[in-house]
């Protein structure tokens, strides 16, 4: 695998190796031993999916304090823009975000460290959404801000009356105001 670095510290951009041929594809999507390489000692304790439709977009979400989660994201169908904000209060580049293409055909898998707030919006007309996390998701324990927060200034990437929130997604608070939370 190709390990990149983003511009903000510990957001990874992983590249697998693929082996092509008449019959189709094969390529690691997780070595434990190659993947702590690059990062140490990670144990993912629990694998999700999700699937979902053009336009719904989940996020900006995390886990605070002890839950706090580390994710290994990648898209097993379909494209989505994926995005991390760095919600780390001590960090250079805090309130600082990156996104990046994930899809079936650039098999790309991107990974989150612990401190950021995490989301995707589905830019197929199906998506099927994997992700690895290192702590078991915590009720409550959850956060999240806005997806449409001003100051970030995410493109999403979709028009805004094409997005799908959950009930519980059009409800987030601000960046500014989980900014004063943590002050």
């Amino acid at each position: 695998m190709n390990v990149k670095e983003t511009h903000i510290k510990g957001l990874l951009i992983i590249e697998p190796k693929i082996f092509k041929d008449e019959r189709g594809y094969f390529f690691e999507s997780f070595s434990e031993r190659d993947f702590n390489k690059f990062l140490g000692d990670i144990k993912f304790v629990q694998d999700n999916e999700s699937k979902s439709t053009y336009g719904v977009l989940r996020g900006l979400h995390f886990q605070k304090g002890e839950y706090a989660q580390s994710k290994l994201v990648r898209v097993v169908k379909g494209k989505v823009l994926d995005v991390a904000v760095d919600i780390r209060k001590n960090s250079k580049t805090f309130g600082q975000y990156h996104s990046i293409i994930l899809s079936e055909e650039n098999k790309l898998q991107f990974f989150i460290p612990k401190g950021f707030a995490h989301g995707f919006a589905v830019l197929s007309d199906e998506v099927i959404f994997q992700y690895k996390c290192d702590t078991f998701y915590s009720k409550e324990n959850e956060g999240a801000i806005i997806w449409n927060d001003k100051t970030l200034n995410i493109d999403w990437l979709l028009p805004e009356k094409d997005v799908i929130l959950s009930e519980k997604d059009k409800h987030h608070p601000t960046f500014e105001e989980y900014k004063a939370s943590i002050i």
